[in-house]
């Protein structure tokens, strides 16, 4: 029973990090049809880019809460100017262009990401600190749940809440809406195409910063590569759940994230990162369109 439970808790946890880097994925699919294959790397650089915000506050003495929320604030703001950046150069000049050419382009951003990262930091791992606090109330059930785990699912279920009232309640989610419907029609209405796809891509890098923090939090090590992984099983996530789903994005993060989980347990742990890619291929013989259906007029 417990090592079910163990299972449970880092399949949660696991599918809570897949589901904030998905989201990245489906909303730039949902509103303008792209595969952003440089989402991953995005993620990586959240991660560093909170590595080194963490260690410069620290010397200056900011610790607890306050480190935590400055270290995540640096990450954001700063992965959100990457993914800014990266949609300018990489992807809307070929917006016009063919389905292929911005494919290629995503590819060959992701890679020299990789490299980038590599030459700036660092080709090994590099230890992450220890960021959020100890909360006293889990110490009977430390064994269990930590401070760490019961963080990223808060944080995850309060940005997907989040999320949910920019998409449905604001002028910025109307507006991605009426593009991922009928670019056309939304542009003969006044939306401003350019920056509802910049705005698309700030959000979804500003995500999967958090998702590269949490990470950190959680497995206490990165390195330059860990953007690839995890942004090919975050894709097989948003295609699992239904690709342009919110909904199915976190779906489909959760079922991936407790089916490595359980694999590893009662399997091996060398074949949990092939659980991932099978499940992808059983589920889309089973259901084409993902675990909630492509077929929605409204994906995003």
């Amino acid at each position: 029973m417990e090592l079910f439970l163990d299972l449970l808790i880092s399949g949660l946890t696991k599918g809570s990090i897949y589901a904030l880097i998905a989201l990245g994925y489906t909303m730039v699919y949902g509103i303008v049809g792209l595969i952003n294959f440089a989402h991953g790397e995005i993620y990586m650089i959240g991660a560093f880019i909170a590595l080194i915000a963490s260690l410069a506050l620290s010397q200056a003495g900011l610790a607890g809460w306050g480190l935590l929320v400055s270290v995540a604030a640096a990450a954001v703001v700063y992965s959100a100017m990457y993914g800014w950046t990266v949609e300018k150069i990489a992807y809307k000049p070929l917006r016009g262009s063919s389905r292929l050419s911005p494919l290629i382009s995503a590819i060959g951003m992701s890679i020299f990401l990789q490299n980038y990262v590599q030459l700036l930091q660092s080709p090994n791992f590099l230890t992450f600190p220890s960021l959020v606090p100890e909360l006293g109330f889990l110490a009977p059930v430390s064994h269990i749940v930590n401070s760490t785990q019961l963080f990223i699912w808060l944080a995850t279920a309060l940005i997907m809440t989040a999320l949910t009232v920019l998409i449905k309640f604001t002028r910025l989610g109307l507006s991605m809406r009426a593009v991922s419907q009928d670019p056309d029609m939304a542009r003969l209405s006044g939306v401003n195409i350019d920056r509802v796809i910049s705005s698309t891509f700030v959000i979804g890098s500003a995500l999967a910063a958090v998702g590269g923090l949490l990470i950190g939090c959680y497995m206490r090590q990165i390195d330059f590569y860990i953007g690839f992984l995890a942004g090919m099983k975050a894709f097989t996530a948003a295609v699992l759940g239904g690709i342009g789903s919110i909904p199915g994005a976190v779906l489909g993060a959760l079922v991936l994230g407790f089916a490595e989980s359980f694999a590893a347990g009662f399997i091996s742990s060398d074949y949990e990162d092939a659980v991932a890619f099978v499940l992808l291929i059983v589920i889309l013989i089973a259901r084409p369109g993902g675990l909630m259906g492509a077929a929605q007029t409204q994906k995003v």
